[in-house]
């Protein structure tokens, strides 16, 4: 089969399509026909060997899929050709791979295989942010950094598909409208320049000077201040990653003068402890997802061949919008 390899940490200009064996699924796996992949910071951070996860090379990148079963385990609740969604964790880049059943999904006939291989990682990693981490209640008012990527973008959508009024944070005009496009009420600029004023002043003026009740921060870096000061009183910044490159620290006393909270989100920390958790957030999705209240905007759709530069354009933030790799 065509996969996509990793065999040198050089970034994602020397990734490789080779041909390699198909995957042997176990008794207990579930062997997929991948139609499309998503594609996650984590495959761009293992192409550099900066991720947690470091398989000895070569190894098939690629965390979430979508495609139709080949065979199942006959009490996994899957058949042959039944339109899916998985979690393999690696392998995805490729034309078939093997799952396991508790992080595989079933697919509504409504979405197509490259809005399905968008869900995973993003979906799943938003709704454990909003839901379990920052206890979203409909009415909230949510800002969303990063909101034109993948993460940022999920959770603009879900946010206002659970009934939360939307403020997202963009670099561009072009991203901007992206985010409204995904549900966002507002777009702004992260701003800052003599030109154009800060987020904090722009948000602060949208919500009559009250704040917001939870921050989605997947970017970190030097906004960090801001975002906390953006908060109402006992509003919830939530962690998500540092696609800015720099990890921020905070002055523990803004969050004592404010009763407000910096909140971790390792979805995957989380549910590697408890697995069962994977399918009860998608039996809370599946809802929103089957009556097109959640509807996940693709950005962009590469060909498999052209995985190198479907994460160069993430590596280099050209991107807008979950990117999606094509396989068959």
């Amino acid at each position: 089969m065509r996969a996509v390899q990793i065999s040198t940490l050089d970034g994602p200009g020397a990734v490789t399509v080779v041909d390699v064996d198909e995957p042997e699924a176990s008794a207990e796996q579930v062997l997929i026909d991948v139609h499309a992949a998503g594609v996650t910071f984590p495959d761009l951070l293992q192409t550099r060997g900066l991720y947690q996860i470091k398989p000895p090379l070569p190894f098939v990148p690629g965390t979430e899929v979508a495609g139709v079963v080949r065979t199942a385990p006959a009490d996994s609740g899957f058949a042959a050709g039944d339109r899916v969604v998985a979690f393999p964790g690696l392998g995805g880049f490729a034309e078939t791979v093997a799952a396991h059943p508790v992080a595989t999904f079933p697919l509504p006939d409504r979405l197509s295989f490259e809005q399905g291989a968008g869900i995973p990682m993003n979906v799943l990693t938003a709704h454990f942010a909003l839901v379990h981490r920052g206890g979203l209640r409909a009415g909230d008012t949510v800002l969303v950094h990063g909101a034109a990527g993948g993460v940022g973008s999920a959770s603009v959508q879900l946010a206002h598909a659970l009934g939360a009024k939307v403020i997202a944070v963009v670099s561009t005009e072009q991203k901007a409208e992206f985010a409204r496009r995904t549900g966002a009420d507002e777009a702004v600029l992260v701003g800052g320049s003599d030109d154009v004023p800060g987020f904090k002043d722009t948000v602060k003026q949208l919500t009559g000077g009250r704040g917001v009740d939870l921050v989605v921060d997947p970017v970190g870096g030097d906004r960090f201040t801001d975002s906390l000061r953006c908060l109402a009183p006992e509003g919830k910044l939530l962690v998500i990653g540092f696609t800015a490159g720099e990890i921020p620290t905070v002055k523990v006393n803004r969050l004592l003068l404010g009763n407000i909270s910096v909140v971790g989100v390792a979805w995957g920390e989380y549910w590697m402890r408890r697995p069962a958790y994977l399918q009860e957030q998608w039996a809370d999705l599946l809802p929103l997802l089957a009556d097109g209240k959640l509807d996940p905007l693709i950005g962009e759709v590469h060909p498999l061949g052209q995985a190198s530069a479907a994460l160069d354009n993430m590596d280099t933030r050209r991107g807008i919008g979950k990117i999606v790799l094509q396989v068959r």
